[in-house]
């Protein structure tokens, strides 16, 4: 999986939400932090955001992993920050299914 697809797929799903909540939505790129600069994008919403990306990704992420907050911590992360993350946990969960397969 590749950074653009995330990104892509990402701003999508943000999009999406902001536009059928009937919130602005700001133009987002890559020094875009989602949870300062769309409306009413808080912790209600996050983990759909999160569990939508993932569907349309076709990987798991936790429901209790936040993806648009540095961990313990409040800090915003930007959408390249967010994609790096997702990369992340799709090479971790790459890796641990090759272990299972190579394990059988």
């Amino acid at each position: 999986m590749d950074t653009v697809l995330i990104q892509e797929t990402l701003v999508e799903v943000l999009q999406l939400i902001q536009t059928t909540s009937e919130l602005k939505c700001p133009p987002l790129n890559g020094e875009t932090k989602p949870i300062e600069v769309l409306p009413e994008f808080d912790s209600k919403i996050w983990p759909v955001a999160v569990s939508m990306l993932g569907a349309k990704l076709g990987i798991t992420i936790a429901n209790d992993v936040n993806i648009f907050r540095q961990e313990n911590s409040c800090i915003a992360l930007s959408v390249d920050e967010i994609v790096a993350k997702v990369l992340a946990l799709t090479e971790a969960q790459g890796q641990a299914e090759s272990m299972k397969v190579n394990a059988r």
